[in-house]
């Protein structure tokens, strides 16, 4: 990725560019801000005693390009309303247009009705934000690609493969196999085993319920091989757990688990420790807590910060986001 110059990235705040962030993941938000060289934008943001949320914006946004970053993560209805009002915020105070970063984008398995009577609440979400003022999303690892379509305003989507695939590469380790932990994962397993030149395998998976998933066979050699599974979000354990399982009926000897957000919903580190995972890796997309860390001492948390910072600039000053990638793969 093209490294921002310091006098030149200085210019971007002279240009009309203003960061600013919600409370789901500030830490996040300072760090793309320090990408940028610029300031965080100042808001004011608190809670009715009724525990209606209200902000503020303290810095003057008119006629300015603004990005508010906001991740939909848990406490999932309370960080979108927020983003919502963030966005009114921006769109009454007259700027000049409203980029929306959402690093993880929740709400998202809902892509279709799998059943009768049940909502698509990923086109609702992207009705809600188009609606309240939103004028472009830049979003991180959806869950579904056609989420992308859901929205009636443009769509950036980026990937955390770049920075996942370097960290893991600089590990160098031995003897690896790339697994799929079911087959709608095939295309992301096959990218990650392409860049890193490692062989694959695929997991058959049933799913039983929302939290449960059975693996059922393995298709490919994992004998005595350290196994990579990669996956777009790490949320109950319940979908690795069962992978590790019959892998590990299958002779693999070691396990590392990657994704680009680390959901964590109650219990899953346990899972993930009781599994006998060896490494965990994760983005900073969603603040990982204290306590999820401490249950699970193998984690590694990398920062995306940089790779957003470059695609907010890229989008300001109306580059190519595209192009950041195939520049990537080409290293």
């Amino acid at each position: 990725m093209t490294e921002c110059q310091p006098d030149f990235v200085n210019a971007l705040g002279d240009a009309g560019l203003r960061v600013f962030g919600g409370t789901s993941n500030p830490t996040l938000v300072d760090e793309i801000a320090d990408s940028l060289e610029i300031p965080v934008g100042r808001v004011y943001i608190d809670r009715f005693p009724d525990g209606e949320t209200v902000i503020k914006l303290e810095d003057d946004v008119r006629g300015r390009d603004c990005y508010v970053v906001q991740s939909t993560s848990p406490p999932v209805n309370e960080n979108l309303m927020e983003l919502l009002i963030f966005i009114d915020s921006l769109r009454r105070a007259s700027a000049r247009r409203i980029t929306v970063v959402i690093p993880y984008f929740g709400y998202a398995r809902q892509d279709r009705k799998a059943e009768g009577r049940t909502p698509i609440t990923a086109k609702l979400v992207a009705n809600l934000i188009s609606e309240a003022g939103a004028h472009r999303v830049l979003a991180m690892d959806l869950h579904a690609q056609q989420i992308q379509g859901f929205f009636d305003i443009p769509v950036d989507h980026m990937t955390a493969m770049p920075v996942v695939a370097q960290y893991i590469g600089g590990l160098a380790l031995k003897d690896c196999v790339v697994v799929s932990p079911d087959v709608g994962n095939l295309k992301t397993a096959t990218a990650y085993a392409q860049r890193l030149g490692h062989e694959i395998a695929v997991i058959d998976k049933r799913r039983i319920t929302g939290a449960k998933a059975i693996a059922t066979r393995v298709i490919g050699d994992v004998r005595d091989k350290m196994v990579l599974i990669f996956d777009d979000m790490i949320t109950t354990g319940g979908t690795a757990g069962e992978a590790i399982r019959i892998l590990r009926e299958h002779g693999a000897k070691g396990f590392l688990l990657a994704a680009t957000h680390g959901v964590f919903a109650p219990h899953a580190a346990e899972r993930l420790r009781e599994a006998g995972v060896d490494r965990v890796v994760v983005t900073n997309t969603i603040r990982v807590s204290e306590e999820t860390k401490r249950q699970l001492p193998m984690i590694a948390v990398l920062s995306v910060a940089k790779l957003l910072g470059e695609a907010i600039r890229r989008i300001h000053l109306d580059m190519s986001i595209s192009a950041l990638f195939k520049a990537d793969r080409r290293d």
